[in-house]
């Protein structure tokens, strides 16, 4: 049953994405990019809902509220393709950092880039993140944007250790705006790197935002303590759920270490 609803899925939202693309194609391309955000958006809420339809896997975002009026910076943790598209009805007007090889596809391409995102390379990361950097507030200065960055840079397993890049202490430091941290553990629902999409209640958190001024040390050790604690909570209340997923070994050596910590000497 897993591996057909797995199927099931994989190939709903594959075409969902195609046929929304083809059909939405004139309505988006001719109104204003304020406009445009409703097909994004009305895909991101159709995806999901064939997430919770066909695989038995339910949205549960908490925390909207900490999201400030105006520009801000959100960071999530990056797990799977979900917290890609799980977060955008929320942000008013986000402006991804992606890569470039994104926008060389036809038609996907486009769309991005109707929307003003940021395409960098990553094959210089000092070069990359002086591009970011300029681009995120030309972006910025444009209209009151929430620039969306994964701290981490690549896709991680939950409970694997924390690998956070200096590139989001740089624009949190140019930028001079507060920073959302999200916290969640849907890979263990929506694993990378794998078709199969396992039932239960993914949880994920925006948290209070870090305000801007910070020293760089301050504000990055901020960052990556209150993110991670968020995240042990969601993995210790994931493996203690009625429908459990299976768990990685990142997960479970995760697990082990936060039990250690409660037990007594």
């Amino acid at each position: 049953m897993l591996i057909a609803r797995s199927l099931a899925f994989n190939a709903a939202f594959y075409l969902n994405i195609i046929v929304q693309m083809i059909l939405w194609t004139p309505f988006y391309f001719l109104v204003s990019r304020e406009r445009a955000w409703l097909v994004p958006k009305f895909w991101s809420r159709s995806s999901l809902w064939l997430h919770r339809v066909i695989a038995g896997a339910e949205a549960r975002i908490e925390g909207v509220e900490n999201l400030p009026p105006g520009p801000c910076i959100v960071a999530p943790k990056h797990q799977s393709f979900w917290d890609v598209i799980a977060f955008l009805p929320y942000i008013p007007d986000p402006v991804y950092i992606l890569k470039r090889e994104l926008i060389r596809i036809p038609l996907f391409g486009w769309y991005v880039m109707k929307m003003r995102m940021i395409p960098i390379d990553r094959g210089s990361r000092s070069k990359a993140l002086k591009g970011a950097v300029a681009a995120a507030r030309q972006r910025m200065s444009e209209a009151d944007r929430q620039l969306v960055i994964y701290p981490e840079g690549t896709r991680r397993a939950p409970g694997d250790v924390a690998a956070y890049k200096w590139g989001i202490v740089e624009l949190y430091a140019a930028l001079n705006l507060p920073v959302v941290p999200v916290a969640h553990v849907a890979g263990l629902y929506w694993p990378r790197r794998k078709f199969l999409r396992y039932p239960g209640v993914v949880r994920a958190r925006f948290l209070p935002p870090i305000e801007p001024g910070l020293d760089k040390e301050e504000f990055m050790r901020r960052l990556v303590e209150e993110t991670e604690a968020a995240c042990d909570a969601l993995l210790l209340e994931a493996a203690q759920s009625p429908n459990a997923p299976p768990l990685p070994e990142t997960a479970v050596r995760r697990l082990a270490e936060l039990r250690a910590r409660t037990e007594p000497a």
